[in-house]
C-alpha cells in the first residue's frame, strides 16, 4: 500500500469512528439518553410515517427478524416503538413510531443535518458538489461491496477475489 492508499484507509477509519462516537456521546448528552446508538438506528429504519412488518425493518436494517425483536421488545417497553397485528393476517407484526419515537428520530436526523451542514460550510458551491459527488461515489463503491457478501458463496469467492487482488498489488508495487 503506497502512503496516498495508507493515509485514504486510515482517514476513513478514523472518520467512521469519530461519528459513531460523536453520535453516542450526542446520545448520552441529550435528551434520549436511555436510547443506545442501535435502538436509534431501528427507530430510523421503522421510520416516522406508515407502519412497518418486522420482515421490512429487519431487511432494511441487514438483521434476522430475531434479533429485531429482541430490539423492539426494548422500544416497546421504553415507550418509542407500538406493535400490533395486522388487521388482514393476523400472523404479520406492524411496528411504528410513538410520538416520543418519532421526536428521538427527528433529532437524530438533525444530528446527521448538522454534521453535513458543517462539513460543506467552509466550502464554495461549487466544491460542495464535488465533495458530494466525490462521497457519492465512495457510497456507491461501498455498496458493491456490501452487495458481494450478500450470501455464503459469494463470501468465499470474494475472499478469493480480495486474496488474489492483494497478490496482484504486492507483484504490482515490487
Amino acid at each position: 500500500m503506497n502512503d496516498l492508499e495508507q493515509q485514504m484507509a486510515e482517514n476513513l477509519v478514523s472518520i467512521f469512528e469519530k461519528v459513531l462516537v460523536a453520535e453516542e456521546k450526542s446520545l448520552q448528552k441529550g435528551y434520549f439518553s436511555n436510547l443506545s446508538l442501535a435502538e436509534m438506528h431501528t427507530l430510523d429504519a421503522i421510520g416516522p410515517y406508515e407502519a412497518r412488518t418486522m420482515t421490512e425493518t429487519a431487511q432494511i436494517l441487514g438483521i434476522t427478524v430475531g434479533t429485531l425483536t429482541v430490539s423492539v421488545d426494548r422500544l416497546v417497553k421504553k415507550g418509542f416503538v407500538a406493535r400490533r397485528r395486522d388487521e388482514e393476517d393476523r400472523r404479520v407484526v406492524r411496528i411504528s413510531l410513538t410520538r416520543d419515537g418519532k421526536l428521538a428520530a427527528r433529532m437524530h436526523g438533525k444530528f446527521h443535518k448538522v454534521l453535513a451542514k458543517h462539513i460543506l460550510e467552509p466550502y464554495t458551491d461549487e466544491e460542495q458538489e464535488l465533495l458530494l459527488s466525490l462521497v457519492k461515489e465512495v457510497d456507491e463503491y461501498l455498496n458493491t461491496q456490501v452487495a458481494r457478501y450478500d450470501n455464503d458463496d459469494k463470501i468465499r469467492q470474494t475472499a478469493k477475489d480480495v486474496a488474489k487482488d492483494v497478490r496482484r498489488r504486492k507483484t504490482d508495487d515490487d
